[in-house]
């Protein structure tokens, strides 16, 4: 009886949240249904003269949500800032760009695409200013994002402070000592740092080597970049980064700034520069002229995040792209059987994840091969391990030079807590039937000998078959891809080097590369096609008389909302090992 009534409180509980959301959705819904038509029949979605804005301190992800509240109110992503930077380069209507420059890094990868957007809308004939409030950290990525803008203005008090590259890693082995937790956890190989945190309580020499290679490379990356977009010797741009947090007078008189001013009086001025028609339009508010409908297809297949198995986690509140291997496996297929799609970009942002989930999508990449479109891969800040692993049987393979890419290994095993438990009072025991390996992953005790041979020999084959498919998809042999594989993370510019990558550049350069291998002529307009294609509907609500408790868990979420107004985004989920056992995962990196 008490189970009845508790079902019966939860299913009213359900239908009156879920009717107070559907009515806030569809009040949010039609109001900007209303605003849109109004736009539209005041004379078109966008102006005749048009100065459009950019603001990088905003949040964006890599990609646009494609299911969830983001999605169903059109959230957008960075690969549609890029994209639509390069179509204001052609369109007239365009007179320049007005961009707000981060506080903090953009990372490096991002800053790379958005410094060739930048150039390539300045030899337009467009402008290109950006106003700063200074820099409080992150390295050089946020000046380098902007260094190649027409002008750089400071906003009074607004220092910068520059320094280095710096990644921070947290090592948890001796506060595991002090727990008597056990990090059962076997790599292949020595670069394969991730467990290393759980491990170890400093770096190992392979990981020290890795990283210290892995900041070096950004760092002379961005100072070449800076240097040359400033018209500056990279000795003098390093002295000035060095020499301490910068006041807005000495950023003008060092010339990595040009002008001192207030926010309000540049965008005046802009105004006055472009016209008295001209109108401010937010970047992703703005309408490129479109491709006439006959035209051919370039898809834009995306996926961003740990890569897992299955559909996604269907969380309607879910503020970002996912990397769900049946999800973009469907939308690589997808976009291989649209006629009207003559070669796909997949855009690659992941660090990593399940190997099982990686070998669907990187099949996935075959099958479309199989049906005559060329893939091309745009990696993003990170595609490594897994992420590697997706992006290796590609028919072309484009990095940044600041992409984290490589880390070609793999590993798994567990945290083992039972002596842990012991000191506290709690004693543990198993009762196992089967064969050797019958309680090998549960998180009691630590691996037997024989449990560990067997969780060795289970990995090694997941590590052989990751390095056959680099070997297949990259002409090379298995022993050289070995000797630059083993978990090692490269740069994209590294990366080329050694054969892992076959250009460097971003999505633009990809979707260009994707043209020519589809033999479309340089003098044809071609249309961009996203996939996943966005999903309707309200997912996370189950029948209401079936109130699940991940039901009422998003309607408690829901109720927050209404409360304060805001959608609020959820942090990430899970832990390293949470989802599977094995991963194939790089280093979790937090640049400064």
């Amino acid at each position: 009886m008490k189970t009845f009534f508790t079902a019966l409180g939860g299913a009213i509980l359900g239908t009156i949240l879920g009717a107070v959301l559907l009515f806030f959705i569809a009040s949010m819904a039609i109001s900007g249904f209303m605003q849109s038509a109004g736009s539209q029949l005041s004379g078109g979605e966008n102006p005749e003269t048009m100065v459009l804005t950019l603001d990088l301190r905003q949040d964006l992800s890599d990609q646009p949500p494609t299911s969830g509240i983001a999605a169903l109110f059109g959230q957008k992503g960075f690969v549609n800032v890029i994209t639509r930077l390069d179509a204001a380069r052609t369109d007239e209507r365009v007179k320049g760009v007005f961009v707000r420059a981060s506080e903090f890094s953009v990372g490096s990868a991002r800053a790379e695409e958005l410094r060739n957007a930048i150039r390539g809308l300045r030899d337009a004939g467009k402008f290109v200013v950006v106003h700063s409030q200074g820099t409080y950290g992150g390295g050089p990525s946020s000046l380098r994002a902007i260094a190649a803008a027409d002008e750089i203005v400071i906003q009074p008090a607004g220092d910068y402070l520059g320094g280095g590259v710096t990644f921070e890693t947290m090592f948890f082995k001796g506060l595991l000592d002090r727990l008597s937790v056990s990090a059962e956890i076997e790599q292949f190989y020595e670069y394969k740092n991730a467990p290393n945190v759980y491990k170890e309580t400093d770096y190992t020499a392979a990981h020290r080597e890795a990283m210290t290679a892995l900041a070096e490379s950004i760092w002379q990356t961005s100072l070449a970049d800076i240097a040359q977009d400033r018209q500056m010797d990279v000795s003098d741009v390093e002295a000035a980064l060095t020499s301490g947090p910068l006041s807005p007078e000495a950023l003008v008189e060092a010339g990595l700034a040009d002008s001192i001013n207030w926010p309000e009086a540049v965008k005046e001025s802009l105004k006055e520069r472009a016209g008295e028609d001209a109108e401010f339009v937010d970047v992703l508010s703005y309408h490129p002229p479109s491709a006439p409908l006959g035209a051919p297809a370039i898809a834009i297949v995306g996926g961003e995040g740990p890569i897992v198995t299955g559909g996604g986690s269907g969380d309607f509140f879910s503020s970002s792209a996912e990397f769900a291997s049946d999800t973009i496996a469907a939308a690589l297929l997808e976009a291989g059987r649209n006629e009207r799609v003559k070669a796909i970009v997949f855009r690659v942002d992941s660090p990593g994840g399940s190997p099982t989930a990686s070998d669907q999508i990187w099949n996935a990449v075959k099958m479309v091969q199989e049906m005559d479109k060329p893939v091309v891969v745009s990696m993003g800040t990170y595609a490594a391990s897994g992420g590697y692993y997706v992006s290796t049987g590609a028919d072309w393979i484009i990095a940044n030079k600041g992409t984290l890419t490589g880390s070609i290994g793999i590993f798994g095993g567990k945290l083992a807590i039972a002596d842990g438990l012991r000191q506290i009072g709690i004693n543990t025991s198993e009762i196992s039937v089967g064969g050797p390996f019958a309680g090998a992953m549960t998180t009691i005790d630590t691996f037997s000998d024989t449990e560990r041979e067997m969780l060795h020999a289970w990995l090694k084959r997941g590590y052989d078959r990751f390095t056959s498919l680099v070997a297949e998809g990259r002409g090379m042999s298995v022993e050289n891809v070995d000797k630059i594989a083993r978990g090692r993370v490269w740069t994209g510019e590294d990366a080329l080097e050694v054969g892992l990558v076959d250009q460097i550049g971003g999505l633009v350069d990809a979707i260009s590369k994707a043209r020519d291998l589809a033999d479309i002529p340089a003098d044809e307009k071609s249309r961009i096609m996203f996939y996943p294609v966005p999903q309707g509907g309200i997912p996370g609500f189950g029948p209401m008389a079936e109130a699940s408790a991940e039901d009422l868990g998003t309607l408690a979420r829901a109720a927050e909302i209404l409360e304060d107004s805001r959608i609020q985004a959820l942090i990430e989920r899970g832990s390293m090992l949470q989802s599977s056992p094995v991963q194939a995962r790089g280093p979790l990196l937090i640049e400064k």
